[in-house]
């Protein structure tokens, strides 16, 4: 059954099942706004979700990014029998050659997807729910080919991630993830390793005015993001690698999500940075749920000072204040760069991806897609393969 219900300017429709069921109906919104308030009740009520799925952040995405892609809102939300929310599953709508593809907004700006999930219905869902979840979108939407749902968590807080039940594959990159231990937190690092970074540490704090700082407010915030906007693709143009933070819309993007609610400690990326009377030497972006902190972004002075490595010291001290505030994981996004795993050398978390046909035209769409993540997977396991990429892309660009 289909009904068509208008909410505000926005339109929803709505696909039912049996009063019976677990999922009794979905919802598809073509706003995020039209859903907010749903979806912030889930994100302040200690439910299941990342932070990377929280409205702030993927609401901006969509004002500067998204909308200059092409990208349309399409919000899903499941209900119960008593239309109470069960999920909220922020989604775009995109094209992608002949195929309607939906798929996790925030880009790669975005280490981790999930919806936002009802704890208790989360841990209890089977794969039957999750099959009629995704039944109920093909209803809602027959022009919509594909779904392309990437780095997903197998798990989040200790609860199962319920799209893990249907059929899905490794993603390209796992994500490097430090363990905090509460009873001993200064253990997440050796020693020596602490020795070095103290060491290294104290010859930046020669350098007068030299603090460690958190942006509590527009004027350091500004001040860091302007620091960044500056080196950032200095340091990009010296590796040869593509400035992402040139895109259109993305300055604007993280600007909004780094200041926007800053006053009242409610902004949607946290700065760190370390400076001196000088100059900004090392900025560092991330999210935090509260228990775990996801670094995002970060560069660090084209002085001197870059000598004495401040993008580790101002992990050190990062790690180190989110360990206060009872954080007992710390995760450096998808990627295996060197400077991660001088902290996480063997953890890992796996993510996956779920390529899930919903026309038969959207069966070739799945099949390509997961072929090209295989590839992409299999070059990154390769030393030889990667080796030669990096050469190619020292020659080429």
């Amino acid at each position: 059954m289909t009904m068509a219900a208008v909410i505000g300017n926005e339109t929803a429709r709505t696909v039912a099942r049996p009063a019976e069921a677990a999922v009794a109906s979905v919802e598809v919104f073509d706003d995020f706004r039209a859903v907010e308030n749903e979806w912030r009740a889930l994100e302040q009520s200690g439910q299941t979700a990342t932070p990377y799925q929280r409205f702030d952040f993927v609401n901006a995405w969509q004002d500067h990014v998204g909308g200059r892609l092409g990208a349309k809102p399409f919000a899903v939300i499941a209900y119960d029998g008593e239309q109470r929310p069960l999920m909220v599953l922020p989604l775009i709508a995109y094209p992608l050659g002949p195929f309607r593809v939906g798929g996790f907004p925030g880009g790669k700006h975005a280490n981790f997807n999930m919806a936002l999930w009802r704890r208790d219905f989360a841990a209890a869902a089977t794969r039957e729910d999750a099959q009629a979840i995704i039944a109920l979108i093909a209803a809602r939407d027959p022009s919509l080919d594909v779904l392309a749902l990437s780095q997903q968590p197998l798990e989040w807080s200790g609860v199962r991630n319920p799209l893990a039940l249907l059929r899905h594959q490794p993603s390209v990159n796992e994500c490097p993830l430090l363990a905090i231990d509460p009873k001993e937190p200064g253990s997440y690092t050796s020693s020596s390793f602490r020795r070095k970074l103290n060491g290294k540490e104290r010859k930046l704090q020669a350098m007068p005015g030299y603090r460690y700082l958190i942006a509590r407010n527009e004027t350091d915030a500004k001040r860091l993001l302007d620091a960044f906007f500056a080196i950032k693709p200095l340091r990009m143009a010296e590796q040869k690698i593509k400035n992402v933070f040139a895109e259109p819309g993305t300055e604007q993007f993280i600007r909004s999500a780094c200041l926007d609610g800053i006053a009242a400690g409610k902004q949607a990326i946290e700065l760190h940075g370390l400076e001196c009377d000088a100059e900004v030497i090392a900025i560092f972006a991330g999210i935090s749920d509260g228990h775990r902190f996801s670094t995002m972004f970060n560069t660090y002075t084209m002085s001197d000072a870059a000598r004495n490595s401040p993008g580790l010291v101002l992990i050190r001290n990062m790690i180190d204040h989110h360990v206060r505030l009872g954080c007992t994981s710390f995760d450096f996004g998808v990627g295996t760069d060197e400077y991660k795993l001088q902290f996480c050398k063997d953890a890992r978390q796996p993510l996956f991806d779920s390529f899930i046909a919903l026309s038969a035209k959207g069966q070739v769409a799945a099949k390509v897609l997961s072929l090209e993540t295989s590839f992409k997977r299999a070059i990154k396991r390769s030393p030889k393969a990667m080796r030669m990429f990096h050469s190619l892309r020292q020659r080429f660009g």
